[in-house]
C-alpha cells in the first residue's frame, strides 16, 4: 500500500505578512501537507532583482533604501510570528549575505547571472524560515522541518533559467527525505531555486516556484498537487474583463496547459509539465478563502464541454513572409525556423499558404532588429504590432461542424486578423486589433459561456 504524500504550494500573497502565513499554515494542517513549497514574501523578488540593477547603476543610496525595505518586513514578520533566538540567528545571517552581495554588485557595477541568482534566492530562504516558525504555531502536534531545497533541486548552470535534473532530483529526494508520509513531520522548502552539481545557486526563472513544486511533487510521486494563490482556481477568464466569468471545478491537465501558454495567468505555462508526466492531481484554491473551492486539474474529467474558458494575450506582433519561392518547393519553411532559432525567438501560432507564412510572436521579439534583418534575406518580410491574441480552450475544438460560424456571429463588426485551428483539439485562436481584445473576449464569453 502506497503512502499518502500530498505537496501544498504557497505563493507570495500567501507569505504576505504574519496573518497570512499563519493563515496558509491553517490550510496545510487541514489538508494533510508533507511537504509545503513556499514563495518569497509578496513583492521581495522584484525589490532584490531592483537591487541588482540599482547596483549596477551605481545607485548606492537606492540599493541600500531597498535592503532595509526588505529586512525590516521581515523582521516585523519575525516578531509578530515569536521567532526563536536560533531562527533569528539564521534570518540575520540572510541579511548579512544581502548586503555583502547587494555591497559587491556596487562596488563591481556589474551584476552577473550567477550574482542575480544567488541574490534574488534569498527571498525564498528568508519566507521559508518565517513560515516554519508560523507553521510550528499551528501544528504544535508535529515536528516542522525546514528543508534547503537546494540539496535536491539540482538543475544545469543556465543562471536565470535553470533547467532541472530531473532524474537527480528523484534520487535526492529519495536520500534526503527517505521517511516523508511515514511519520508525522511536516518539511518546509522553498521554490523558485536550485543548485548545480557544483554548489551554485540558481533559479528556475520568474513563475518558477510553481514549478518547483511539481518537480518535487514528480520526484516524490506525491497523491496530489495543491497550489494557494490570491483567486479561487482557474475562472472561464480573467474575471477584471467578464464579471460574470466563474470558478471552473474540473478541468483537464490538456485544457489547463493551453490556458497557461495562452494567457491565463493562475498558472505559470511550465508549471503543469511534470505533474502531468506522473499523473498528479492538481489543485488550485485561494489561501485567502480556503473554504470556497477551486479547480482541479486532472488527466481526465467527467464532463468535456466544446469551450471550457477563454484567455487572453496582449501586445503580439504578427510576422508575415512570403516569396515565391514558396511554390512546390520543400525546405523554405526549414530556412524560416533556422533563422528563429538562431535568434532564440519562440513562435505561438502559425499559418501557411502556397507563397506565405504568418506567424505570431510576442511584442518584445520585434524589437531584435536581427531576426527582421536576416529573414529579409531570405523573403519580403511584414511586421504588424498591437494586436491581440483571443484563445478558446476547449474539446474536440478542430471536428465540430459549426463553431466557427458561431464565433464570427458573436463577434458581430470585429475584424479577425488570422485564424489558427487544426493543430489542437483543445484550441482556437486568432488575432484582433489590439484595442478590440477585450470587447471580442466579452462578447465570446457572452455567446459561448454566460448562456
Amino acid at each position: 500500500m502506497s503512502v499518502s504524500k500530498n505537496v501544498l504550494k504557497f505563493g507570495g500573497t500567501s507569505m504576505a505578512d504574519a496573518k497570512a502565513m499563519l493563515r496558509s499554515a491553517q490550510i496545510c494542517l487541514d489538508h494533510h501537507a508533507h511537504l509545503v513549497v513556499v514563495s518569497a514574501t509578496s513583492g521581495t523578488t522584484n525589490q532584490l532583482l531592483e537591487i541588482a540593477s540599482m547596483g549596477e547603476q551605481g545607485q548606492r543610496d537606492r540599493a541600500h533604501a531597498l535592503v532595509v525595505l526588505i529586512k525590516n518586513k521581515h523582521i516585523l514578520i519575525a516578531h509578530e510570528l515569536g521567532l526563536g533566538e536560533v531562527e533569528m540567528n539564521a534570518l540575520e545571517n540572510l541579511f548579512g549575505e544581502l548586503a555583502t552581495l547587494a555591497e559587491g554588485i556596487l562596488l563591481m557595477r556589474e551584476a552577473s547571472s550567477r550574482a542575480r541568482d544567488r541574490l534574488a534566492a534569498l527571498g525564498e530562504r528568508m519566507s521559508s524560515l518565517l513560515f516554519r516558525q508560523a507553521l510550528a504555531l499551528v501544528a504544535t502536534k508535529q515536528e516542522v522541518r525546514l528543508l534547503d531545497v537546494r540539496k535536491v533541486m539540482r538543475t544545469d548552470d543556465n543562471f536565470g533559467q535553470a533547467r532541472p535534473m530531473t532524474d537527480d532530483i528523484r534520487k535526492l529526494m529519495a536520500t534526503h527525505l527517505p521517511t516523508l508520509g511515514e511519520d508525522s513531520a511536516i518539511y518546509v522548502t522553498q521554490g523558485f531555486i536550485g543548485e548545480t552539481e557544483d554548489g551554485f545557486t540558481t533559479t528556475l526563472g520568474r513563475g518558477g516556484s510553481d514549478y518547483s513544486a511539481a518537480l518535487l511533487a514528480e520526484g516524490l510521486e506525491a497523491s496530489v498537487l495543491e497550489i494557494w494563490t490570491d483567486v479561487t482556481g482557474i475562472a472561464t477568464t480573467d474575471p477584471r474583463l467578464c464579471p460574470k466569468a466563474r470558478s471552473i471545478p474540473e478541468i483537464t491537465f490538456k485544457e489547463a496547459a493551453e490556458l497557461a501558454v495562452f494567457g491565463a495567468k493562475v498558472l505559470h505555462p511550465t508549471t503543469l509539465a511534470p505533474a502531468m508526466r506522473a499523473r498528479i492531481p492538481v489543485f488550485v484554491g485561494s489561501s485567502y478563502e480556503p473554504k470556497a473551492g477551486g479547480t482541479w486539474i486532472r488527466w481526465q474529467t467527467e464532463d468535456a464541454p466544446l469551450v471550457r474558458a477563454m484567455a487572453l494575450r496582449k501586445n503580439q506582433g504578427l510576422i508575415t513572409l512570403s516569396t515565391p519561392k514558396m511554390l512546390n518547393q520543400y525546405g523554405f519553411l526549414y530556412e524560416i525556423f533556422k533563422i528563429f532559432n538562431q535568434n532564440q525567438v519562440s513562435v505561438d501560432a502559425i499559418t501557411t499558404s502556397e507563397i506565405s507564412v504568418a506567424m505570431t510572436v510576442d511584442a518584445s521579439v520585434l524589437a531584435n532588429k536581427n531576426l527582421a534583418r536576416d529573414l529579409s534575406e531570405l523573403c519580403e518580410v511584414k511586421i504588424e504590432q498591437s494586436l491581440t491574441l483571443i484563445s478558446m480552450i476547449g474539446n474536440n475544438i478542430n471536428h465540430t461542424a459549426g463553431l466557427a460560424l458561431s464565433i464570427f456571429e458573436a463577434l458581430g463588426s470585429i475584424n479577425v486578423r488570422m485564424i489558427c485551428q487544426g493543430a489542437s483539439i483543445h484550441n482556437f485562436c486568432f488575432l484582433v486589433e489590439g484595442t478590440q481584445g477585450e470587447e471580442a473576449l466579452r462578447r465570446l464569453h457572452k455567446a459561448f459561456l454566460e448562456n
